[in-house]
């Protein structure tokens, strides 16, 4: 999800003192097949970054369980709840309005001049693409699930800045196109390319719910990228419209 751009920076510091840890709780050790969902372990401190994104995110998800929410800590929340609040945000929004809300909810968790110190320490450069995508394996596990760093091509030149989700926790648990695209791919691409200038791309594939991230790749506009024609998955999406040929969150 977007998360990941803000909490890189926050992991920056977090990862000198510790790490964070949780683990898929499937007998294979693996994400669970197509079709089923997958049991992780989450841990105090996976708690707490649910927790503080939902608490940012609440404040644009109108009053549904405000005073349920007034009455819990950051650790309360569990990976459903987090996903909940992002339905609602969702909800009475345009895609743009959508995007916006998250870059806004991205900006609040960072400290002042984050972004032009992200810029200082990490211009658009090879090693730069490689160090995030690096960071993005063991930091993010709990947020996106299990991924590896994987070679890529960007503009010719091949470099292991490549970052493959084998099953996106997010679009798995959230089954929806449209949150997918606009409150994860889109300005998780955007706030890295935009805010912190070093480019970013992200494929779905909403097939077996993997996802390849390309640090280094400019993203394509909305129009040409693929991921804005998908349709509804609606063996798994409870507000599906299975007669449109693109989900309509992607349409508005």
């Amino acid at each position: 999800m977007a998360a990941i751009a803000s909490l890189q920076a926050i992991h920056l510091k977090f990862g000198r003192r510790g790490s964070i840890r949780c683990g898929i709780a499937e007998p294979s050790g693996e994400p669970a097949p197509v079709g089923q969902k997958t049991r992780y372990n989450d841990g105090l401190a996976e708690r707490v970054f649910m927790g503080l994104f939902a608490r940012k995110m609440d404040k644009f998800g109108g009053s549904k369980k405000k005073n349920e929410i007034k009455e819990k800590g950051v650790w309360d929340y569990d990976y459903e709840s987090f996903v909940e609040v992002s339905k609602r945000v969702m909800q009475g929004r345009s895609r743009s309005q959508q995007q916006e809300v998250v870059r806004e909810v991205l900006l609040s968790m960072l400290p002042p001049g984050a972004p032009e110190q992200f810029r200082k320490l990490f211009p658009p450069t090879k090693w730069a693409a490689e160090f995030n995508a690096a960071l993005t394996v063991p930091f993010f596990h709990w947020l996106v699930g299990p991924s590896q760093v994987i070679e890529v091509e960007v503009n010719g030149v091949k470099q292991r800045s490549g970052v493959r989700i084998k099953k996106c926790r997010y679009l798995e648990n959230s089954g929806c196109v449209g949150m997918c695209v606009n409150m994860c791919k889109i300005p998780t691409q955007d706030f890295f390319t935009n805010e912190f200038g070093l480019p970013l791309t992200m494929n779905p594939n909403f097939d077996d719910m993997s996802c390849e991230m390309i640090y280094g790749q400019v993203p394509p506009s909305f129009e040409d990228d693929p991921a804005t024609k998908q349709p509804c998955l609606a063996d798994i999406c409870s507000i599906a419209n299975p007669s449109s040929p693109i989900c309509p969150k992607l349409q508005a």
